[in-house]
């Protein structure tokens, strides 16, 4: 009797020493100012892959030999963060990402929800990690138009079609509207509460997420001061609930900086500065923001890369300094580059855009050698083995770097972009 009971102590103590030296969970977060993980600092060189949460869905849209391949690429060339949108809302548009994971508030598409579980679930299979953003200022996956509209303010307006001086007057009203953001809140919720089907583990627990970011480019479409005003409050109450959900994570606005602040720098210190967000963003779009010749953009994008460079370098520093004074980690987590005479096609070449990105990645290289704020960047975008089959986006079409509402191949880098790929591989490999 004696030695049984001492051999199921002694197996109490193995099993206890098992548990005690299995690997605990290990999450991104921000330590005196810089990202860290497992007690290490962590720069990063990136990519968006908007579309990654359909490619794992079983349903349309979907295509997990694909995702595969995409992820393993990306990992064998340093990458590992990637910035994926949850879902998009609403019926389809020719300017919107489909199929949409929000039909209806509150009506979910349940097999995208389990793509996305799959999704997060490869990515963690191979220690990667994403960025999740939910809302989006812009039309190509619903955001505010789509949850204005819910609420009874009308037919949303399709910048395409029905131009940006009716849209942008429309999507104002978003950030003044109560019911449009309850409506968003309980998305957060239901998303943030939810456990992976596919892992059984609930996403407040899941390592592969980096942070969950309230929005692709918020705005709030005014320069009025109360607008301002509750635009801050908005974000913080967002970033205050997901957090009382889900402690674990980080939590990103997703701005484009300056120019998403209406051009107001106090404005966006006064994001930058609320408690509950963990780092600051930038986006950057030298050919949107017409620092390339937009009257002559097929002799503008090489013509004018050296001023392109320029402007950004001056656009990151003003980030930069605010990141210093507010003691946060800054990432540009959007920039692009057409190819060379502005031409979308993969046969053409991208020198102009190899010259951009190598400027974007030597800056975080250069950060991490000296343990600066500007800590990471995910260029736009990935799209890898998907093939351009229209000018722009249709139904049936692979999922690319571009959203439905731009030209397919206008930002998008592709596996065959050899010369930019082994741009990437390089300066992944000097952040290691």
């Amino acid at each position: 009797m004696k030695k049984t009971i001492s051999a199921i102590f002694s197996l109490l103590i193995l099993l206890a020493g098992v548990n005690s030296c299995s690997k605990p969970v290990s999450f991104y977060k921000v330590v005196n100012g810089q990202f860290s993980r497992d007690g290490e600092p962590y720069y990063f060189i990136g990519t968006n892959f908007w579309y990654g949460s359909i490619l794992g869905s079983e349903g349309e849209g979907g295509n997990r030999e694909r995702l595969a391949a995409e992820l393993d690429t990306l990992k064998s060339l340093g990458i590992d963060n990637l910035r994926v949108m949850v879902g998009s809302d609403g019926e389809p548009n020719p300017s919107k990402a489909y199929p949409s994971l929000q039909v209806t508030p509150g009506n979910y598409n349940d097999t995208l929800l389990r793509g996305l579980d799959y999704f997060m679930s490869e990515l963690d299979k191979r220690d990667m990690s994403a960025v999740l953003f939910f809302n989006n200022a812009w039309e190509w996956t619903g955001g505010y138009e789509q949850y204005l509209e819910w609420c009874g303010y009308g037919k949303a307006p399709i910048p395409n079609i029905d131009g940006w001086d009716k849209y942008q007057p429309y999507v104002r009203q978003f950030v003044m509207s109560d019911t449009a953001k309850a409506l968003f809140a309980n998305y957060v919720k239901f998303i943030v509460s939810r456990t992976n089907t596919v892992t059984g583990k609930p996403y407040s627990e899941d390592p592969a997420i980096f942070s969950w970011q309230i929005g692709n480019e918020p705005r709030v479409f005014s320069t009025d001061s109360l607008n301002k005003a509750v635009f801050v409050q908005w974000l913080q109450q967002t970033a205050q609930l997901i957090k009382s959900i889900d402690p674990n994570h980080m939590v990103s606005i997703g701005s484009e900086g300056y120019h998403g602040c209406e051009d107001d720098w106090k404005l966006y210190e006064k994001c930058a500065s609320i408690p509950e967000i963990d780092y600051m963003n930038m986006h950057i779009w030298p050919y949107n923001w017409e620092w390339i010749d937009r009257s002559d953009p097929a002799a503008g994008v090489t013509r004018d890369i050296e001023r392109s460079i320029d402007s950004t370098n001056a656009y990151a520093a003003n980030h930069e300094a605010i990141a210093e004074k507010v003691n946060k980690p800054l990432v540009c987590e959007e920039f692009g580059y057409p190819r060379d005479s502005f031409r979308f096609a993969t046969s053409m070449p991208a020198s102009a855009r190899d010259s951009y990105y190598k400027n974007m990645f030597e800056q975080v290289v250069k950060n991490r050698k000296e343990g600066g704020k500007f800590a990471g960047c995910n260029f736009w975008g990935w799209g890898g083995f998907g093939v351009p089959r229209h000018t722009y986006w249709e139904l049936g079409d692979d999922y690319l770097g571009d959203p439905a509402q731009e030209q397919q191949g206008l930002n998008t880098v592709f596996v065959t972009d050899s010369s930019t790929v082994h741009c990437i591989e390089k300066y992944t490999s000097l952040l290691k």
